[in-house]
């Protein structure tokens, strides 16, 4: 009697567990105190934002450098960077002039980065960067109020979501 085929179940996280974490990490920072409690100063939020602001253009700069270099990608890269640069604009909004990082971490995707010849690694290179920027964004959002944390928790739900897809393209 022959046995049937295995079906290949695919390595890392499912669709359905991103977005449920996407989800769980909303509705945890949903839960957290009025946007204007807490004790944070008006100026550390502006600080962060204009931050989230700058890392967000550095990122947008390295898709496009990376879209430059390999142009056969653009299909595939280009609704990730659309919603990298809905980031941008959505950080931007109410910011003053951009103060340096306040941690020791550089940005995530400097605007000089070097662009790999091979796809697979310009790919790799990306999700590292959306990857590291979205793990700075979830430990930055426990150091501000209310609106800017759920901010940064969906940005950063879509990095790592961005992360995934991106390394899953790599392979």
């Amino acid at each position: 009697m022959p046995y049937a085929p295995l079906l290949r179940t695919p390595s890392g996280p499912r669709r359905r567990s991103l977005l449920a974490s996407a989800a769980g990490a909303a509705l945890l920072v949903g839960c957290s105190a009025d946007p204007d409690s807490g004790g944070h100063s008006t100026s550390v939020t502006d600080q962060a934002r204009a931050r989230a602001a700058r890392d967000s253009r550095g990122l947008l700069q390295h898709y496009d450098a990376v879209l430059a270099a390999h142009p056969r990608l653009a299909q595939r890269l280009r609704p990730l960077r659309a919603q990298v640069a809905a980031h941008v604009r959505a950080f931007a909004d109410g910011t003053g002039p951009t103060p340096a990082r306040s941690s020791a971490a550089p940005s995530a995707a400097p605007a000089t980065v070097a662009i790999p010849s091979s796809e697979k690694e310009a790919l790799a290179g990306l999700a590292t960067s959306e990857r590291t920027l979205a793990d700075w964004r979830a430990k930055d959002l426990l150091d501000v109020p209310g609106e800017l944390a759920r901010l940064l928790a969906s940005v950063a739900a879509a990095g790592a979501a961005h992360a995934y897809l991106l390394a899953e393209g790599a392979k």
